[in-house]
């Protein structure tokens, strides 16, 4: 018997490497404001140059990446206003959601999210933060699909997209990973609870202290940046 060779589509394997390269990402394993360094990467991800170019034109679509004249493509980096009124809209684009989720979420759709919360909570507990930024992710993602609007399904994935490296950098601290775990039990009691209005005010709620934490974070990097280094 002879094995099988499948073939990954090229289209395939560039929406592959662009999800690994997003990930890269996220996590800051390449810092804002980083080169990507095409060689580096197609060692590291085990790719040809062709698609993996093809999937950093993908990121720069989503606002992830940055494609510069001559000079190859950078991790974005958000000045303050960037990330205050991106914030901003985000903000809004989640209440929305949420409170849509709590009047049209489908029972399957209410379990799903449970059990990603549980599974959250789990990773939580390991302080896993690759892993519990992942499922923080698909839950917040499953309330937008719940709630049923694919022009603001369409607006919150663009924005977000600009947002998650920053999402993602804000569990860092302790007491903000705990407190925003403490607000995602309340989406889920908010939700079970079928309360539009209680779920719409935990969502802005999440988001504001979101926008605290990244800021404080921004602010403290740069401080850190112009601080003279000692002798």
């Amino acid at each position: 018997m002879t094995a099988e060779i499948i073939t990954i589509p090229r289209a395939a394997l560039h929406e592959q490497v662009a999800h690994r390269l997003r990930q890269m990402l996220i996590e800051n394993r390449i810092a804002p404001g980083g080169k990507l360094n095409e060689r580096e990467l197609s060692e590291v991800l085990n790719v040809s140059r062709t698609p993996l170019r093809e999937a950093i034109k993908m990121l720069a679509a989503e606002g992830l990446v940055e494609l510069l004249p001559n000079r190859g493509a950078i991790a974005v980096l958000l000045s303050e206003a960037d990330v205050l009124n991106t914030f901003e809209v985000m903000a809004g684009l989640e209440a929305q959601s949420g409170e849509l989720a709590a009047q049209r979420i489908t029972p399957a759709e209410l379990n799903e999210i449970k059990a990603l919360h549980f599974e959250m909570l789990a990773a939580y507990t390991r302080r896993d933060l690759p892993a519990y930024y992942r499922l923080n992710s698909a839950i917040h993602r499953d309330i937008n699909t719940a709630a049923k609007n694919p022009v603001l399904t369409a607006t919150y994935q663009q924005v977000n997209a600009r947002l998650q490296a920053l999402r993602f950098r804000s569990n860092q601290n302790e007491e903000k990973w705990r407190d925003a775990v403490n607000e995602h039990e309340d989406m889920v009691a908010a939700l079970t609870a079928r309360d539009p209005a209680a779920m719409r005010a935990v969502m802005t709620q999440h988001l504001v202290h979101k926008l605290a934490a990244v800021m404080e974070q921004l602010r403290a990097s740069a401080a850190a940046s112009h601080t003279p280094s000692k002798a």
